[in-house]
């Protein structure tokens, strides 16, 4: 395992860290382990450590918030392709894939090297090429046909071994740019042709340095005794000869080919030197495919599952990870949903999730808002009709269920369907067949139904107003979606978010929220669930003038809500809300305790008045 993190996007990008001792503290101060001078970073952003063989990523309370593949969060577990958001620095998470190909252990040694030198630089050895054409187009065959990194670079050195008389080597890659007297490897792959994988390989960090530097391929040779190898390393190792050359594309160096043999009788010439340095030319180009086609492979991975459930329904409270595990639990299954809760809670998300991750997700999710639509005009828009049924159906039209046949339809606000409808819709759920409107062919359909309403369908089911048995057909499998005032450690999550996608689409830049800010959000209680505390932060980012969203950019409903006795407040906020308290208090004592009265004395609507007092946690200065 060689856990990194490679800078796609900020001020390190092109950069790669290696996650070696942990925790590793990602932030602004210049004690953090991943230090990133950005003033859109925290000072300590962002916390990376081990639990349970698992690497987790943890967001120190950070101003702007970490983001996980555009998912903001406060605790994940990294995934190999996971791209981390960091202020204005995106860093993608990267493990090395344990493939079939088995490496040698390769050991770096730091001593000095001499002895008889040859070197050759890249340029001329593509003219070489020619020479030995038979080979090279075995290695250009082979190596092209295959797609994963390692398997290329053990392949490689099992055709090095067939035409060059060494007895290990060694691939090391990079990761395309060259960082300095000392460049730290992204892969290592080694293989002694004798003994096997377990044997390990010692390499000299200063040949490979110089090569990587240079851009030239190095062959050292040792012919007699006065030309010994000095490095002590090599010649406890009695090495006979040793070459190294670089992999390099369109004057990039990928990394280095190095090959040694200790046989007394063997020594490397200039011809082996010219051969592996076109075969050099060969394989970079095939590994720097691998590459491409490995990353594009996790990036499709990331994208499928950036349409997950974890991606749609934003969130790390109890609450959300119950209906998490609700939908994993029904995904898999044809049985009818029934969703319920307030108006703006996601219900409409989550029956997406459903059915994205169900064996029907490559079918067509059809949503109908039962109450958007008259009763004549949904039941052609669910049932659709035949061509002169009704006055301007001049053609034929299939209808969502039929359309969505082999997919799901989700079905919102279920319970304002007329009774009528309800019926043929009971049938749909029995029979699953159904005729349009109009016609007199019934038609079949291979269909799911989840359905969704904010009203309370036993009630409505006593009352007369919701058929009974088709509120037992809908009520096979229920979750009620969670209010967003029962989930408020959600809050600073969902407006990162929010503000990231607004600030994205109205091209202006958000650093974040404004810690006021946050503890105004947190204190209210969104009667509007999600989508209200989306529209505010939609309206925020189009009016606010800073790079911050502050108390003053959310609406007023937002802001005048009383702090908790801890958070901070500044001066003008307070003072506002002190004169509203007294303003209020005073036109209920005219009024003597009657909301309907003070609230004409103050020429506001009542409902209005009582959620004024409600928000300044006024409740307890009117108990009857």
């Amino acid at each position: 395992m060689n856990p990194r993190l490679t800078a796609i996007a900020g001020r390190l990008k092109g950069s790669v860290f290696a996650i070696e001792e942990l925790p590793v503290v990602i932030g602004r101060e210049t004690a953090a382990t991943l230090c990133v001078a950005d003033a859109s970073i925290s000072r300590r952003h962002s916390q990376i450590e081990k639990d349970n063989n698992q690497f987790v990523i943890l967001d120190l309370d950070s101003l702007n918030g970490t983001f996980i593949n555009d998912v903001p969060v406060k605790r994940r577990v990294l995934q190999h392709g996971d791209r981390v958001r960091i202020g204005d620095s995106q860093f993608l998470f990267l493990l090395s894939d344990s493939g079939a190909a088995r490496s040698n252990e390769v050991k770096f040694d730091d001593s000095q090297v001499s002895g008889s030198t040859l070197q050759l630089r890249f340029n001329d050895a593509v003219y070489l090429m020619a020479r030995d054409l038979s080979a090279l187009m075995k290695v250009s065959t082979t190596v092209n046909a295959i797609r994963g990194v390692d398997e290329i670079q053990k392949t490689l050195l099992e055709l090095l071994f067939e035409v060059v008389p060494a007895e290990r080597g060694v691939v090391l890659l990079t990761d395309g740019s060259f960082q300095g007297s000392d460049t730290q490897f992204s892969s290592v792959f080694g293989l002694d042709r004798r003994r096997g994988p377990d044997e390990s390989i010692r390499v000299s960090r200063t040949i490979t340095q110089s090569v990587l530097r240079q851009g030239e391929s190095l062959l050292i040779s040792k012919h007699n005794e006065a030309n010994e190898l000095a490095a002590p390393s090599l010649f406890a190792d009695q090495p006979t000869s040793l070459l190294c050359v670089p992999l390099k594309m369109f004057e990039r160096t990928l990394g280095v080919i190095y090959l040694d043999t200790k046989e007394p009788d063997t020594i490397f010439d200039k011809d082996h030197l010219q051969l592996v340095s076109a075969i050099a030319a060969i394989t970079a180009v095939a590994i720097e495919n691998a590459r491409h086609i490995e990353y594009l492979v996790n990036e499709n991975k990331r994208l499928i599952a950036d349409f997950d459930i974890e991606h749609n329904m934003v969130g790390e409270s109890e609450p959300v990870r119950e209906v998490l595990q609700f939908i994993s639990k029904v995904a898999p299954t044809d049985s009818t949903v029934l969703l319920s809760g307030e108006s703006g809670t996601g219900k409409e998300l989550a029956a997406r999730a459903i059915h994205q991750n169900s064996k029907r997700a490559k079918k067509p999710f059809m949503a109908v808002n039962c109450a958007a639509l008259a009763e004549s005009l949904l039941e052609s828009e669910l049932f659709g009709h035949e061509r002169g049924s009704f006055t301007g159906a001049l053609v034929q039209k299939k209808g969502r269920l039929e359309v969505a046949d082999g997919g799901t339809v989700f079905l919102d606000e279920i319970g304002e369907l007329s009774p009528a409808i309800q019926v043929k819709l009971l049938r749909v759920l029995q029979e699953r067949e159904f005729e349009r409107v109009g016609g007199t062919r019934p038609i079949k359909v291979d269909i799911r139904v989840i359905t969704a309403t904010n009203r309370n369908l036993e009630e409505a089911v006593s009352l007369g107003l919701f058929r009974q048995d088709l509120f037992y057909r809908l009520n096979v499998v229920s979750l009620e979606m969670p209010a967003l005032r029962d989930r408020p450690e959600d809050v600073p999550l969902l407006a990162n978010y929010f503000g990231a996608k607004y600030g994205e689409k109205c091209n202006r830049r958000i650093a974040g929220i404004s810690a006021v800010a946050q503890e105004r959000l947190r204190a209210y209680d969104w009667p509007g669930n999600i989508r209200e505390l989306e529209n505010a932060i939609e309206r925020a980012v189009v009016l606010g003038t800073t790079d911050q969203i502050l108390p003053e950019d959310l609406p007023e409903s937002v802001w005048e809500t009383a702090p908790e006795a801890d958070a901070p407040a500044t001066k003008y906020h307070e003072a506002v809300t002190q004169t509203k308290k007294q303003i209020i208090l005073s036109a209920m004592e005219q009024a003597h305790g009657s909301y309907t009265a003070a609230a004409k004395l103050l020429g506001v609507h009542p409902n209005y008045l009582h959620r004024l007092i409600r928000n300044l946690n006024l409740k307890e200065h009117f108990k009857k």
